[in-house]
Formats: C-alpha cells, structure tokens, sequence
C-alpha cells in the first residue's frame, strides 16, 4: 500500500521497541483503537510477536529494523522515514544486569556501559534524529521507570538500572527545556512492575493490566505542551 495511504487511514506510532514485552502490549493496544503501527524489531531477531500481529492486522503495521544502540541503523532508519509523519514517536527501551542486589561499586564497566547506553543515551539519539516527523498536534515519549525516581528510592537494589532510568529523566527534561516552546507533548512512563523478560515472573501487574493505562495516558498528552514523568495510571512520578 503507498505509503500515503497509509497514513490516511489512520493515526500512526512510530514504536521503538515493538517485537514483545511491553512494546508489543503497546502495539497490540493501539491496533486495537484504530491506529497503524510502525514498530521496530533488532535485524535477526527472527519472527517476532510483531510478526504475528503483522500478520493479524494485514495492511496496518509496518516492521523496520533497529538496534538503538547501533548509530549507523539510527541514520538508516532516519533515512528511511524522510518524508512520513508520526502522531506519536514513543521509544521503549531497557535492559539490566541479572543480580539485583549488586551494588554500584561492584558493576563492571563493560555492565555500565551497556546499560547506561541502552537505557539513557540510545533513546535520547533516537528522539533527536526523529523528532521532526512529529508535528505539533503529536507526542514523544520514552519508557522509563518508577526506579528511575530518586525520591522515591528508599530500598536500593537495581542500582545500576536505577542510575540509568534516573539518566534519561534527566536527559528527556533537557530535551524538553531545549524545546520549551514546542506545543507537542512529553511523556516518561513508569510502567508499574510487569511481568515480562525484564520484570520477571514475580511481577505485580500482568502486560494487559498496564498497557491499556500507558495508552490513555499518551491519547490524552497528545498535543498538550511539557514533560510529564507519569505511572501507567498517570499519577505523577516523584522526580
């Protein structure tokens, strides 16, 4: 289908991070209320969750590949998009390290890197180099976490995956300084605890019991100016 028509049909995400977890949940959600979807999957992945919703939804969702951490797939996947417009760019993003009690101190530096730049500088290259495919009427958003809140912290654990959400609140609010008199909105979501790769099985909230409140949440941001840091119910989030 031509890519105008595509984008006639219905409004569209550019959803960074869509092969499962939480990103398919939120791929899932928005077919669901009519949008098309434009979701990423890493180059080798192999069929994907995505696919099958791919598959479901025939003729809306659209599958291009990225590893965000790789800066020449960002410049290839900014080349392919020239031209296309974007309701909502939303960039789902996260990894940590297996042992939640390892303390800061102890990380390795190939850990922290790895974290530091999947979780905080990966997200913030890919929102400056596809921000112009978001008009004024739209939104951008980054998955953080409640964990990423330094009020909020009184227990420790997950320090460097605390660290590193705690990064991209900073670097989002930067962003939204830069671009303080843009009308678009900004949204860091804290998702709640889920149970998927990285939440684990102990996890409070299925992916169904969060995702359709990140969904209202984003609907209702869509063009209202500034950077909120809300949960999945959008009750702010104590920087």
């Amino acid at each position: 289908m031509p890519q105008s028509e595509f984008r006639t049909v219905a409004p569209t995400i550019l959803l960074i991070g869509a092969s499962r977890g939480l990103g398919h949940g939120m791929a899932a959600e928005f077919l669901k209320r009519g949008w098309n979807i434009v979701g990423t999957v890493r180059d080798g992945s192999g069929r994907t969750p995505l696919h099958d919703l791919a598959d479901q939804y025939a003729e809306r969702v659209e599958i291009e590949t990225l590893d965000i951490c790789e800066p020449d797939q960002l410049q290839s996947l900014h080349d392919r998009l020239q031209g296309r417009t974007f309701d909502i760019l939303f960039v789902n993003a996260g990894t940590a390290t297996g042992d939640v009690n390892e303390t800061i101190g102890a990380v390795s530096t190939e850990d922290f890197i790895h974290v530091m730049v999947t979780n905080a500088l990966s997200p913030m290259r890919v929102i400056e180099s596809l921000q112009h495919l978001v008009p004024a009427t739209g939104l951008i958003g980054i998955m953080s976490s409640g964990q990423g809140s330094i009020g909020n912290n009184e227990t420790g654990l997950r320090e460097l995956y605390r660290g590193s959400k705690a990064a991209v609140n900073m670097f989002m609010r930067s962003f939204a300084a830069r671009h303080a008199g843009s009308s678009r909105g900004m949204v860091l979501m804290a998702p709640g605890w889920v149970r998927t790769a990285l939440g684990g099985p102990d996890a409070r909230l299925r992916i169904e019991d969060s995702v359709p409140g990140q969904v209202d949440v984003l609907l209702a941001r869509l063009g209202t100016p500034g950077l909120l840091y809300v949960d999945y119910l959008g009750r702010p989030v104590p920087w």
